[in-house]
């Protein structure tokens, strides 16, 4: 008989997830941002080359039709944008494969936001200000660092300059792994999640600023005054070792995003990975016009992980996949 048919999770600590999703939600509803639902399928996915987007065959008026489960619910919500929409906010079902863990589900909850006309520097304070609306206790001060300064700190290496050999060697020494014909940006990463995360956001909340330009995504490029270097305009969120939050000064050059969904295709196919569908309809939006600003996306289920002082996300939600 089938015994692992319960939730992981305590009836209390589904009511304190609630009051904290009320919480979250009163927070935008204060600040005049509009709750949103958007599909959780759509004809095109996510082509980045870090992320696995689930497909299935629908049948459609069309007839039978590969749809993909959206990996955050960014593309929808642009073409919202793209139509007038103003600020908005949604929190949404978002799908990743292969990403089972300690911190991770395939399934989960993203709570995402977009600020027409913001600066990253004003949402990175939303973001801040909503994390503590969430936390029970306070997580310390809030710091920006620079993606460059950190690798030179920890690891006394420039991720810009470093010659791929050494950055190879490097990697595959602190990763345990075979990294000698990685790339560039798979060696960065590795790095970055093994080595510098786990010590980030340990007393305040850390803002990690100015990513490698090839680790833009969709998010604009600017070129940093200090050393001339060109970065992502982006940012990420950690505490306690945690990546909570990933947000962008939004790319809305049409032709430039074509060329970057054709790029990760690219790579996709050079590193054995099946291409993903181009959400053809996104491009449409930005082709009409959708108006620069920030957004941000964070990972709620983690979020309410930290406030809840569990250790493990399958402790904050009822049914992670393994039981789903």
């Amino acid at each position: 008989m089938m015994t692992d048919w319960q939730p992981t999770v305590s009836l209390d600590t589904l009511r304190r997830r609630a009051v904290l999703m009320q919480r979250v939600r009163g927070f935008f509803v204060e600040r005049g941002v509009l709750e949103v639902e958007t599909p959780c399928l759509g004809h095109g996915g996510s082509t980045d080359v870090h992320l696995a987007s689930l497909s299935c065959q629908a049948v459609t008026p069309a007839g039978s039709e590969t749809l993909w489960l959206q990996t955050s619910p960014e593309f929808h919500m642009k073409r919202l944008l793209a139509a007038g929409s103003g600020p908005i906010f949604q929190i949404a079902r978002s799908f990743r494969d292969g990403e089972v863990g300690r911190r991770h589900n395939i399934e989960f909850s993203m709570l995402e936001w977009y600020r027409p006309g913001w600066s990253l520097d004003a949402l990175i304070e939303e973001t801040q200000a909503l994390i503590r609306e969430v936390l029970p206790f306070d997580p310390g001060p809030t710091r920006k660092r620079r993606y460059r300064e950190l690798f030179g700190e920890v690891l006394d290496i420039d991720p810009f300059e470093v010659d791929i050999a050494s950055l190879r060697r490097l990697a595959g020494e602190r990763g345990g792994l075979d990294m000698a014909e990685a790339p560039r940006d798979e060696c960065l990463d590795l790095l970055m999640s093994l080595v510098i995360e786990p010590e980030l956001g340990r007393d305040g909340i850390d803002v990690v600023l100015d990513y490698p330009a090839s680790q833009a995504a969709l998010a604009r490029r600017h070129q940093d005054p200090r050393d001339g270097a060109w970065v992502a305009s982006r940012f990420e969120v950690y505490l306690n070792g945690l990546e909570l939050a990933n947000g962008y000064d939004e790319l809305t050059d049409v032709d430039e995003q074509r060329a970057r969904f054709a790029d990760d295709n690219r790579a996709r196919r050079e590193e054995g990975l099946a291409e993903v569908d181009v959400d053809e309809r996104l491009l449409a939006a930005l082709g009409a016009g959708m108006p620069e600003g920030s957004g941000v996306a964070l990972g709620l289920d983690r979020l309410i992980q930290l406030a809840l002082g569990k250790s493990r996300l399958e402790e904050v939600i009822a049914f992670p996949t393994p039981r789903c």
